[in-house]
């Protein structure tokens, strides 16, 4: 596979422009999407119980949903889990509910009893106050924020200012579109799909210092060309082992989505968004980026000390 890929010489900076536009095109549906829509956020952000049961035969949600409004529990959100037997219940707590998950789980296993023919069993019982719901959503936040200002901070002192600002454009890029497809779809947004998009940033930080010390590195030995060519040449060499690491590890999610059950999908379904979105970020939004502030060979020269001449001499 590497063969294939080896000795290419794809004009990817000739293009940035357009790419800019589909980035844009990109975000704002994102964008849209979380404004208007808004995320269809799990217990773990918005408080309540999460309920599993185990049906003998296929389960009827219409009827569960029916019993459920009867028993006045109206706000129970009741989907498919797993397979056609497994129900998963979500619930709001109720006003001066002191989270008696005992008691709450009694009484939905007690309704749908009453309702259904079938044998049920209960599986799982979960339980998030809301004021622990808020607490994980202002920390989520904030851990996403340091993480963004860290980089900054890295990506500075280490390279330059303007891949700095590449690099978190590209970071920023890639968590809003993730984010704005779980919005548009309405895939429930939970503390697991926190944990992917930090592994998503991890991932894709990676992917564009790869590109980043390639970009430097031919900066400092190829004395003609201009910063187009060179960074032209920096992604074409870097290609390969970009494609293979991003598809093996695509790879990996796909069995994890297909195979691995419903607990670990969403999970998984946000790795493989953040990663096939890194992957094209890292060269045509962050490096795209580099390019258009105007990076030039001056600015990743090493800076010579005070005196170096005079030490040179005899």
């Amino acid at each position: 596979m590497r063969s294939l890929i080896s000795d290419t010489n794809f004009n990817f900076m000739g293009r940035y422009r357009a790419f800019f536009m589909v980035s844009a095109a990109m975000l704002a549906v994102a964008i849209l999407a979380i404004a208007i829509r808004g995320l269809n956020l799990g217990v773990d952000f918005t408080g309540g119980y999460t309920i599993e049961v185990g049906y003998e035969q296929p389960a009827d949600l219409n009827a569960i949903r029916a019993a459920l409004v009867q028993a006045q529990l109206p706000d129970s959100q009741v989907q498919a889990f797993g397979t056609s037997t497994e129900v998963l219940i979500r619930m709001a707590p109720a006003k001066g509910d002191g989270g008696s998950s005992a008691k709450v789980s009694d009484e939905v296993l007690r309704v749908l009893s009453e309702s259904s023919d079938s044998a049920i069993s209960m599986r799982r019982v979960e339980f998030v106050g809301p004021q622990v719901g808020e607490e994980l959503r202002e920390k989520g936040g904030l851990a996403m924020l340091t993480a963004l200002f860290g980089i900054i901070l890295y990506i500075w002192f280490r390279f330059e200012k303007k891949f700095s600002i590449g690099s978190v454009l590209a970071l920023v890029h890639d968590v809003i579109i993730t984010v704005g497809v779980f919005a548009l779809f309405q895939i429930e947004f939970d503390l697991t799909i926190l944990a992917a998009l930090l592994a998503v940033i991890g991932y894709s930080l990676n992917d564009t210092i790869v590109v980043f010390d390639r970009i430097r590195e031919n900066f400092r030995l190829m004395r003609t060309g201009t910063p187009e060519e060179v960074m032209n040449d920096s992604i074409n060499q870097t290609l390969s082992r970009t494609v293979i690491t991003s598809g093996t590890t695509l790879l990996v999610l796909f069995a994890l989505l297909l195979f691995g059950g419903k607990i670990i999908s969403g999970f998984a379904l946000a790795l493989i968004i953040g990663i096939v979105v890194g992957t094209y970020s890292s060269i045509f939004v962050a490096s795209a980026a580099v390019l258009h502030l105007g990076v030039t060979r001056e600015d990743l020269m090493p800076v010579e000390k005070e005196g170096a001449d005079m030490d040179a001499m005899p």
